[in-house]
């Protein structure tokens, strides 16, 4: 069996990683460098979504915008940020994995020169609106990257893959807080946070034109789009996915805000905490797809929920006593669980469809392209559908603090919601239908059991 190979141009004609000697003999090793590659391209994508995270920390007084102002900022860039994410998922299958990287990453200097430009007290607030929006192309990279990477890798490591992709992403967001940290606390300027970037954007376009790779059987399929979008689990999971890594961009996003305007600590002092909750949030994701490999998605995801309404719940309590120290523990306690939920779910939507395709009767190659077909397709609209969670977390807080003066009805309503979360996530992937004679039970139950392994 001849091993795979990269002609010119960089396409890749045969690729099958659920064979296990084609892994071997050379698949594996061009799976882990594309990763690598793509990782580096979605962590400066990450990092420009979320930049005006950190951008609104330096935008005192003589900038003229109130709280409700900046968390409208950073609403509207996480509202395009999730919209890309459909177009940029099918982008991969026109262009080519490596190629569609090239161009996203380059992309990525339009909202930073932008801002680079505009970044300066006397600028009206629509300027500073126009230029957030552009920001959010940069939260479509994620979708791509993990529709790319999803197609190199055999489904008994996508949780692993996925996770690190993901999680090498996510970690640009407290990458560039941290950054930002080192600025505020040198007495720098935000011109001088995006020049830091400009040149890491062409750095990570070159690198992917040099050494990443297309696969030529990623071939454009509409019919794919359509296919999972009349899925229900499609939309279940965009559901679930809502509740983690909405809550996990959505708090990234709000942190620093939360803390200066509920416990009116300044931007240095917000800066100095923000970063540990993203940063960890980031590190554990590849650990939830490992848990979720060995352990089943649907369960790690399930117990995950419980922990989440568990931390919402201490915030309230933090929240009322007044306590910063617990607030913040508490709040890096949510973290670090949406994290690892990102990655038990992202593990579980190549298993469902790989479920339906043993339901359905496919075996083997047949079975295992059926499931990359589907889950491919569903990553962009689920990466899209969660993304948006996380501008309701900050029209939550906007509207908590109106009306409040305090996030304490925004973290009642996360609690709602992850309760909600626990309850389909039960009803969906891990209870068992009620037992049935076994002539007649067993033609039905096959895939719905099958669903507990996702």
């Amino acid at each position: 069996m001849t091993s795979p190979s990269s002609p010119a141009g960089r396409w890749i004609e045969r690729w099958d990683p659920e064979d296990r000697v084609f892994w071997e003999q050379g698949g594996e090793r061009i799976a882990r460098r594309n990763l690598f590659f793509s990782v580096l391209s979605e962590h400066i994508g990450f990092s420009v979504w979320t930049l005006w995270s950190v951008l609104v920390l330096f935008m005192g007084p003589e900038y003229g915008l109130t709280p409700a102002d900046k968390f409208l900022l950073t609403s509207v860039v996480t509202l395009v940020g999730a919209v890309v994410r459909v177009p940029y998922t099918f982008a991969v299958a026109v262009f080519g994995g490596r190629n569609w990287t090239v161009i996203s990453a380059s992309l990525l200097l339009v909202p930073t020169v932008a801002a680079f430009v505009v970044m300066e007290p006397g600028t009206g607030f629509g300027t500073f609106l126009v230029v957030a929006l552009l920001a959010g192309i940069g939260g479509g990279n994620f979708a791509s990257s993990m529709t790319n990477i999803n197609a190199f890798f055999p489904l008994r490591e996508k949780g692993w893959a996925l996770g690190l992709n993901a999680g090498g992403g996510n970690i640009g967001v407290p990458v560039i807080q941290l950054v930002a940290l080192a600025l505020i606390g040198a007495g720098g300027g935000p011109r001088l946070l995006l020049a830091i970037y400009i040149p890491l954007i062409l750095l990570a376009a070159v690198l992917a034109a040099l050494r990443m790779d297309n696969l030529a059987s990623v071939k454009n399929d509409t019919g794919a789009a359509k296919d999972a979008a009349r899925d229900a689990h499609t939309w279940i999971m965009s559901f679930l996915y809502v509740g983690t890594f909405g809550s996990f961009i959505g708090y990234s996003f709000a942190f620093g805000m939360v803390l200066q305007n509920a416990f009116g600590r300044t931007p240095l002092q917000a800066a100095y905490l923000t970063f540990i909750g993203p940063l960890l949030g980031s590190l554990v994701r590849p650990l939830g797809g490992r848990l979720a490999d060995r352990f089943g998605g649907a369960r790690i995801t399930l117990w995950n929920y419980v922990g989440m309404a568990a931390a919402t719940a201490g915030l309230l309590m933090a929240g009322r006593a007044g306590s910063l120290p617990l607030f913040v523990t508490v709040f890096v306690a949510l973290f670090v669980l949406s994290g690892l939920g990102n990655g038990s779910t992202f593990k579980m939507i190549p298993g469902i469809f790989q479920a339906k395709a043993l339901a359905k009767g496919l075996v083997g190659e047949e079975a295992a392209a059926y499931g990359r077909r589907l889950s491919g397709a569903s990553m962009g609209l689920i990466g899209a559908v969660g993304a948006l969670g996380g501008v309701g977390i900050n029209l939550a807080f906007r509207e908590s603090f109106l009306s409040y003066g305090s996030g304490t009805g925004a973290f009642a309503a996360f609690l709602a919601f992850y309760a909600v979360c626990f309850g389909l996530t039960w009803a969906v992937y891990l209870r068992r239908p009620a037992s049935a004679p076994r002539e007649t039970a067993a033609p039905e139950t096959k895939a719905q059991l099958s669903y507990v392994e996702v």
